[in-house]
């Protein structure tokens, strides 16, 4: 899909869905603390919230490696 290999529409993505809620702290924050904690308690939801807020960085770091894997060739050539 053309969209997801815009830059601007990735950077975009992460930091309005990634982010969001925005206060007390970013959404995706608090999802990935609470499992590096245990993650006692999570239930399904949580697990689907934390999968829809983190793919719009996954999306984006997918993206640098492509784009970073082309250059390398590119370089090596």
């Amino acid at each position: 899909m053309k969209i997801l290999s815009d830059w601007k529409f990735l950077i975009m993505f992460c930091l309005t869905l990634g982010l969001a809620p925005f206060f007390p702290e970013p959404h995706i924050w608090g999802k990935l603390k609470w499992i590096a904690g245990g993650s006692v308690g999570m239930q399904p939801m949580d697990w689907f919230d934390t999968l829809f807020h983190g793919l719009p960085w996954l999306l984006l770091m997918g993206f640098l490696l492509a784009k970073g894997a082309a250059y390398m060739k590119m370089i090596k050539n």
